[in-house]
């Protein structure tokens, strides 16, 4: 049996609402908002009586999804938000954008903030790092060519 595909990268926030926000001006759209709580939910993630409430952000090409959580129960235990770029662990996502100009323009009215410069790496691509909502490391891509 073959991997089909992967279906979506998780988040958790403290404020869901901005975050949908910042992710809607990045150009993803809202497929859905819901209360995730319940014996089944505790089972599949190991923390038993959960609540939590999500947003699917879904890529303009419907390809890729992007969960946002909010947890009300239980507590958020630790905060991963502002490691360095080389710390372990899952870091960062990254969106490929027509003009990384534009885009960081757009992001920065949201308190968006550049991590170093936005780079040329080759005839290829202009790449950054920013730190998005709640410090989220967001990585921008624009193809060139």
């Amino acid at each position: 049996m073959a991997l089909k595909r992967m279906d979506n990268v998780g988040i958790v926030v403290e404020d869901l609402d901005e975050a949908i926000a910042f992710f809607r001006d990045l150009g993803l759209d809202l497929e859905g908002r819901a209360m995730i709580e319940g014996e089944w939910a505790g089972r599949v993630t190991g923390l038993g009586d959960q609540h939590v409430e999500i947003a699917m952000m879904r890529t303009p090409d419907g390809h890729s999804r992007l969960e946002l959580s909010r947890f009300l129960a239980p507590t958020v235990v630790a905060d991963h938000r502002n490691a360095p770029v080389n710390a372990l662990g899952y870091l960062r996502v990254m969106f490929t954008v027509d003009d990384i100009d534009a885009t960081l323009e757009r992001l920065r009215a949201r308190g968006a903030q550049l991590v170093g410069d936005v780079v040329q790496y080759k005839d290829a691509y202009r790449l950054c790092y920013i730190r998005g909502p709640e410090g989220l490391l967001i990585g921008l891509a624009q193809e060139l060519g």
